[in-house]
């Protein structure tokens, strides 16, 4: 279907890929893995036609319709969310309007060779209105929208009252609802909740038909989704038939392979070159001599690409706290209703929380599960019941809004020396190194980083400090696979009790010892793993 052909692409001074080629196929399903930088918006970018390589060629039939939805949603404004969603199909809309103009011509009287060519002209447009999925636009569109968490009271809202997240939603049901045959999803479960994330798996899985090519940060959602990896790195495009687990298992074996190969060789050139330099000044050998010279200049050598470093960092072990760290009696929170009131989130919470568990937080989105860590952090008050904090109990706390209390004129050293004033240069520059700032990245200002730069900086100033309470509120959003990979080692060996809120099931899966679940007001407790608390829901 595309074909992408001994493609060269560079920006810059910066080469990403020389001669690379792959394939999309019709109802293939690819994972796109590489290094910020290493050039996989590029890979999309090329295949919409939004840039051109330096050489090679990209080719693509005309009449494939390509869906690609980016972080960059645009402009939003003047619309209703069900509009805007529709907007991106104005193609299907006109095929729709011109379908009904020749219907209406079709009934006047017209000469029999005029007719037959309307006829022909009305054939091709239905064929094509009909690849779009003109008949059930709307209902597929109110469909997308639904499933990403905006229902029908929410279809004729101004689409200016929707948060920045919720644009989100409604540029990604724009994609989604044009029936494309290829469709390229960059990081798709970014602002999206775990019930959101998983209507998304599922539609992508049973109701979509055309071919699939995506990054993602949610290794869940990789793994269940696609059947084939490109890794863009090391200036080359590789690609690993499985899924995401695979491709990890295999780049592995490769890379022993590769290594081993360039062992055997560089022992094969040792003795090549010890002969050379042995029998060079003699005549008796002059033939074999100049043989072997020839022999290893031809010889294309074995290079071991780089790959980025996994520095460990052994975490402070935080002050014992006492068994029992948090008490819940009877709690409770209400919101006041803009149009009066009171809308009440959960009550008669009662419960404990004891030494170093690790507990999720779950529920459908608008639950209260960010309201129920921020009572617990003290962050807001509890309208009924108490929170009890245990002996000796150091609270930290995380959310997406305390990336805002960064000094945006400090540097990311700055700012971890700020919280360890005592600490020496090296210790504070292997956290950074351990949460992904390595060399001149430390000294990037604050108001330069991005939003997954700002969690990991946040998140590594509270794992160093003498906490043994964590309360996370999505701690893996922004983050990349790496990244969170890092920030679940950490809290694996994390010695305190963990209390959060997350989406990556991979992440919960490896982590939790305990579920709480917040449905209609109420907390039902789940004794067991995250795992456990899937198959007793019959969510497994």
């Amino acid at each position: 279907m595309i074909h992408i052909n001994n493609v060269t692409r560079q920006h810059g001074s910066q080469i990403l890929f020389r001669e690379a080629s792959f394939q999309i196929l019709a109802n293939s399903r690819t994972g796109l893995v590489g290094a910020n930088g290493a050039g996989k918006t590029t890979i999309f970018r090329l295949i919409t036609g939004e840039e051109q390589p330096d050489k090679g060629s990209v080719s693509r039939p005309g009449q494939v319709v390509i869906g690609y939805f980016s972080q960059e949603v645009g402009e939003m404004s003047g619309r209703s969310a069900l509009e805007e969603a529709m907007s991106a199909s104005t193609r299907t809309i006109e095929l729709g309007e011109t379908m009904r103009e020749m219907e209406a011509a079709m009934g006047e009287p017209l000469e029999p060779e005029e007719l037959d060519n309307l006829l022909a002209r009305y054939g091709t447009v239905v064929e094509e209105f009909e690849h779009r999925g003109g008949y059930d636009l709307e209902a597929r569109v109110q469909s997308v929208l639904t499933g990403l968490g905006i229902g029908p009271d929410d279809y004729n809202r101004p689409v200016d009252s929707f948060s920045g997240g919720w644009k989100m939603r409604i540029g990604l049901a724009k994609i989604l609802s044009i029936n494309p045959d290829v469709l390229l999803l960059d990081e798709p479960t970014n602002h999206l909740d775990l019930e959101s994330i998983v209507w998304l798996e599922n539609w992508l899985a049973t109701d979509f038909k055309g071919a699939l090519l995506m990054t993602c940060h949610d290794r869940d959602f990789m793994n269940r989704l696609v059947g084939r990896i490109i890794e863009v790195a090391n200036q080359t495009i590789t690609t690993y038939n499985g899924n995401y687990d695979f491709y990890l298992r295999e780049r592995e074996i490769r890379r022993d392979q590769l290594i081993a190969s360039h062992r055997r060789q560089l022992e094969m050139l040792a003795k090549e070159e010890e002969f050379i330099a042995r029998f060079a000044a003699r005549a008796s050998h002059a033939a074999q001599v100049q043989s072997r010279v020839k022999k290893i200049e031809k010889i294309e050598r074995i290079e071991i690409p780089s790959e980025q470093r996994v520095t460990k960092f052994d975490f402070t072990e935080p002050p014992r706290s006492g068994d029992d760290v948090i008490r819940l009696e009877k709690l409770g929170k209400s919101w006041p209703r803009p149009t009066g009131g009171e809308k009440s989130l959960f009550g008669g919470v009662s419960g404990m929380i004891r030494r170093q568990e690790k507990i999720a937080v779950v529920g459908v989105n608008g639950a209260g599960k960010s309201s129920f860590l921020k009572v617990l952090a003290g962050r807001t008050e509890a309208s009924t019941g108490s929170v009890t904090l245990g002996t000796n109990v150091d609270v930290g706390y995380f959310s997406q809004h305390a990336m805002d209390v960064l000094n945006p004129q400090f540097t990311v050293f700055d700012t971890v020396q700020a919280v360890l004033p005592l600490a020496n240069i090296g210790v504070i520059r292997n956290l950074l190194a351990a949460f992904l700032f390595r060399g001149d990245e430390v000294e990037k200002k604050i108001a330069n980083l991005s939003g997954g730069e700002k969690s990991r900086l946040v998140l590594a100033t509270l794992l160093a400090r003498p906490l043994n309470l964590l309360i996370l509120d999505e701690p893996t959003n922004h983050l990349d696979i790496q990244s969170r990979e890092t920030l679940l080692e950490a809290l694996q060996k994390f010695a305190g009790t963990v209390v959060l809120v997350s989406h990556d099931r991979h992440f919960l899966r490896a982590l939790v010892t305990r579920v709480f679940e917040i449905d209609h007001g109420d907390l039902r407790i789940y004794e067991g793993n995250y795992q456990y608390y899937l198959e007793k829901t019959d969510r497994a």
